[in-house]
């Protein structure tokens, strides 16, 4: 599977030296962080807007990165770095200080908040070097290229990812960006564009990934499902063997992406991942959509793709293809605007704006590229929001409000274990003064009926003084395992109308002991 990338890097590279023979210059034209603003997801939970209003600098190596960082007042005091210049491990080094922290042989934004990193003037590459972003929050890239990231051989970096987020990250713009490898796991490479253990509310955008065994993924396991609210949009996933991209739980809106070369699978929704699938077009693949290599099951919706000449597998217990006549399993509702170009003129589109090096530009909607009108933002804190839910949506509840007869008055309850003063008979007594917490930080409470009970929407409220500690959690139906629905925080939780004898409120992240002062359900 991997010589396929590396036999078709063949072309690449012989265009490459070409241009190293001849003294030519690959040049990307003058960009700077004033754009049109973040789009997506990254619109949410108060939005990303990066390092905008804050100080401009320039750096020319790793090392120059890093010390910009950790030169800022905190490590929330905004900041615009503007990058030219190959960046290698030669020149990333690591220093030190109070408002930041940060690793030789990688740039690493590590629990930090309110960056830009921008590619300016002949363009900016991280050559063997990935960028690294950790319990970290408003961080926009832009305008770089990230190249041939290994996690073995020599020299290795990031885990071999060319970006990659984990540990509570939120709010991450990647936009105008080239990620690419020369082969896969078998020569030292991983992936292009990696989420994992809690990080929300992304968005990649005109961006190019290409020459790579794995584009991406959205969960390192099938048990790390905190991560979602993910925007794939006017990308380009070229010569990619598989994960274009991988989803495990979680929501994904994946809109007017060009995919070419999937080798051997595309978006790869499971574990009850949800991904809304529109106006893209796949060329010259297989098994473009569909769960892929496990039998937990994940859903789609799909409208205005375009298949041109994909090829299916067929189905087997740990392969279910959306193809040959890709079909909707569920539905997905997207709580930001957005304008789709025809499925058609992708293609084109995507080829003319995608990438480092395009000047920023961007589709105007109707498949033409324009250069967008220059925003520029007060520098801002993120202060979460959250989408708003409809049926089969894994997502961030919306406030609590609750209408109709509360169901979970008059039924049972348990739960997986309780703190010492709480109680699992307090989520279902209209009383906001009380609660059940779990032992720790995570936990499950029940609801639960003498005979299947029809519901369709829950409500969960915290109690006073405790609001916001609600992360991760997965709404189960009890009677089959089946999950409902995942988000994160509290609120309102719509989903397809189901009858079951017990329903399950599961936390698999909390910022503090969870308290949850009432579990209410309603049937419509």
């Amino acid at each position: 599977m991997k010589r396929r990338v590396a036999r078709r890097l063949q072309a690449a590279l012989a265009t490459l030296a070409l241009a190293a023979a001849t003294g030519a210059v690959l040049s990307a034209p003058e960009a700077t962080a004033a754009t049109a603003g973040a789009t997506g997801f990254a619109t949410q939970n108060g939005g990303t807007t990066g390092g905008a209003g804050g100080q401009t600098v320039r750096a020319t190596t790793g090392t120059a990165i890093h010390a910009a960082l950790c030169g800022r007042a905190t490590s929330s005091t905004p900041i615009i770095i503007e990058v030219e210049g190959t960046i290698d491990h030669g020149n990333t080094s690591q220093v030190s200080g109070g408002s930041c922290s940060t690793a030789a042989g990688v740039i690493e934004l590590k629990q930090i908040s309110n960056v830009t990193i921008v590619g300016v003037g002949s363009g900016a590459v991280f050559d063997q070097l990935g960028i690294h972003i950790r319990a970290a929050s408003n961080i926009v890239v832009q305008n770089v290229t990230v190249r041939n990231v290994k996690k073995s051989g020599s020299p290795t970096s990031n885990g071999g990812d060319a970006i990659g987020m984990e540990s509570d990250v939120r709010n991450v713009w990647v936009d105008h960006v080239t990620l690419e490898a020369s082969g896969g796991e078998s020569e030292g490479f991983d992936g292009l564009f990696d989420m994992k253990d809690n990080t929300q509310y992304v968005t990649l955008s005109y961006s190019v990934l290409r020459n790579s065994g794995r584009g991406g993924l959205v969960g390192s396991s099938e048990s790390d499902l905190s991560n979602g609210f993910i925007t794939y949009h006017h990308n380009l996933y070229e010569n990619i063997d598989s994960r274009a991209p991988l989803l495990r739980g979680g929501t994904a809106h994946i809109y007017n992406n060009h995919y070419v070369s999937l080798n051997e699978s595309g978006i790869n929704s499971r574990a009850g991942a949800r991904a809304k699938v529109d106006n893209n077009y796949f060329e010259d693949s297989k098994d473009v959509l569909g769960t892929f290599y496990t039998d937990a099951a994940g859903y789609w919706q799909v409208s205005g793709n375009i298949f041109d000449n994909v090829t299916w597998s067929s189905p087997g217990t740990e392969n279910n293809p959306a193809g040959p006549d890709p079909q909707s399993n569920t539905t997905v509702a997207i709580p930001y605007a957005y304008t789709l170009d025809a499925a058609s003129c992708v293609p084109s589109v995507v080829s003319r704006t995608a990438g480092a090096g395009k000047g920023l530009q961007v589709s105007d909607g109707a498949c033409s590229p324009q250069t967008p009108t220059p925003t520029t933002p007060a520098p801002t804190t993120p202060t979460p929001t959250t989408p708003t839910p409809t049926a089969s949506t894994p997502t961030t509840p919306a406030p609590t409000q609750s209408s109709g007869t509360n169901l979970s008055i008059g039924a049972g309850s348990d739960g997986s274990g309780k703190a010492d003063g709480t109680s699992y008979g307090n989520v279902r007594d209209s009383d906001l003064s009380t609660y059940w917490s779990p032992a720790g930080t995570t936990g499950s409470v029940s609801i639960k009926w003498g005979s299947p009970t029809a519901v369709s929407r829950v409500v969960v409220k915290e109690a006073a003084g405790a609001t916001g500690r609600i992360g991760a959690w997965r709404l189960l139906d009890a009677d089959t395992g089946a999950v409902l629905s995942s988000g994160s925080g509290a609120g309102v939780v719509t989903f397809a109308r189901t009858a079951l004898s017990k329903i399950t409120f599961e936390i698999t992240g909390a910022s503090a002991t969870p308290r949850v002062a009432e579990f209410e359900t309603y049937a419509g």
